[in-house]
């Protein structure tokens, strides 16, 4: 399986600006900039991308796990936090936080942070990151 995604950037980087576009057309022409990166402005970056991508594969590795001990999550939300930094000359992906609050019927709060983990660890997209990755479990009954 491959996924694209395609990006164009025009300009200085202080001063030019971008489109981001995702082969299935779920999003096309999405602006980002300078400023919506570092300035935390309206707009997308790549760290925000980065961070949709590994709570929605999180989520789902979540499920996984869980499935696999027979058990079926009635709802899983998962936020991560993509932290950059600067690094020498640059900027670096210096961690990512991981937050899953979840309903899981028929488990506990320790089955359901011993899955957690694991998904954490078993996930794609987490193994892509060569940064820390924290994780917080918030069980549901």
């Amino acid at each position: 399986m491959k996924r694209n995604a395609a990006a164009v950037w025009q300009g200085s980087i202080k001063q030019g600006s971008g489109t981001i576009s995702a082969e299935s057309g779920v999003f096309e022409d999405v602006p980002y900039s300078f400023d919506n990166r570092f300035q935390q402005r309206q707009g997308t970056s790549p760290e925000e991308l980065l961070a949709a991508g590994h709570a929605s594969c999180y989520s789902m590795a979540l499920s996984l796990v869980l499935g696999e001990s027979g058990l079926t999550p009635d709802r899983v939300d998962t936020t991560a936090t993509v932290t950059v930094e600067p690094d020498d000359d640059s900027f670096a992906i210096t961690g990512v936080h991981l937050d899953v609050h979840a309903r899981v019927p028929d488990t506990d709060a320790d089955a359901f942070d011993q899955a957690a983990h694991a998904a954490k660890d078993g996930c794609p997209v987490s193994k892509l990151f060569n940064a820390p990755i924290t994780l917080a479990t918030h069980f549901v009954d």
